[in-house]
């Protein structure tokens, strides 16, 4: 796969001036719904400031480079940063990282909306389970003569990709809204 076909993370720092709370939370909630109907869209996470900051997170994830730019030069976003504009102070950080990057939460964000444990540990096993099982069985009669060791580390070597780049983005896609329930 070319790094264009990864997906991408858009992390946008903003300022929110003080007394502009109310609205820029409802700007926020704007722009996530816009994005839920955008092409490629994987989805939103907003970490909202601790006091006394003022710094709010957003991450965008999309399917790819391509996805995300042409979000980035939609008239929609740039109708949405004109609302925006009177609610924000300070220099805006955007930062695009590519990949895996940032699906983890980052260690100093613990407001980051995750699905429960047990919910991702059961979407990973159903998800693990056939493709570790279709793996073994397509790949496993040839790799018998092989030291287990060394047998282990090639399956893994192909269902460790297939998992990220393939099966769990489809995954997460499935099960969307039983991962977002509480």
């Amino acid at each position: 796969m070319t790094a264009q076909l990864d997906p991408v993370s858009m992390v946008v720092r903003r300022r929110v001036r003080p007394g502009h709370e109310a609205a820029f939370e409802q700007l926020v909630s704007d722009l996530v719904r816009m994005l839920e109907q955008w092409p490629g869209h994987r989805g939103t996470g907003v970490i909202r400031p601790l006091p006394p900051s003022s710094e709010y997170l957003m991450v965008v994830r999309f399917d790819d480079v391509r996805l995300a730019a042409a979000w980035e030069s939609s008239p929609q976003r740039l109708e949405w940063l004109a609302r925006l504009e009177p609610h924000i102070t300070g220099e805006v950080s955007i930062e695009q990282q590519p990949g895996l990057e940032f699906w983890f939460t980052p260690p100093g964000s613990p407001t980051l909306l995750q699905p429960r444990r047990w919910k991702m540990a059961l979407v990973t096993v159903l998800a693990l389970y056939p493709t570790s099982l279709l793996i073994s069985l397509l790949i496993g009669p040839a790799l018998v003569q092989l030291p287990l060791p060394l047998r282990s580390l090639l399956q893994a070597l192909l269902i460790v990709p297939l998992m990220t780049y393939a099966v769990m983005p489809v995954a997460t896609r499935v099960f969307r809204n039983w991962l977002k329930s509480g």
